[in-house]
């Protein structure tokens, strides 16, 4: 069986602590850089462009057939809604297309049964 290594020094620990941290503070350098590229990069971005003021809901299939009117605001609107102008909507709700029970586009528009 080999002999076990000697102990060791305090120096020799010392050292070993000393490249540690060097690497610890360069990891933290680094996470603070990507960070400082990461702002840099929102600040480039374009802000999102305002929701439509009026959403159309289609149907699925053929065709694919208004079924719903929203605001363009609407928390219950899907993927299949697309946007419409103030007269396209009027249009919608005055043909019998359903408005949504929770934006009421046609309250909003002062149209009612």
């Amino acid at each position: 069986m080999p002999d076990p290594a000697p102990p060791a020094s305090r120096l020799e620990l010392l050292r070993f602590l000393e490249r540690v941290q060097v690497q610890d503070l360069q990891r933290t350098r680094d996470w603070i850089a990507a960070e400082e590229r990461m702002i840099a990069a929102e600040g480039e971005r374009r802000p999102a462009p305002p929701p439509p003021a009026w959403l159309i809901e289609h149907g699925i299939g053929t065709g694919r057939p208004a079924v719903r009117v929203h605001t363009g605001d609407c928390w219950d609107t899907r993927t299949r809604c697309k946007p419409a102008t103030t007269d396209a909507v009027r249009r919608a709700l005055t043909e019998g297309i359903p408005a949504c029970p929770h934006c009421r586009p046609d309250t909003a528009l002062g149209i009612l049964d």
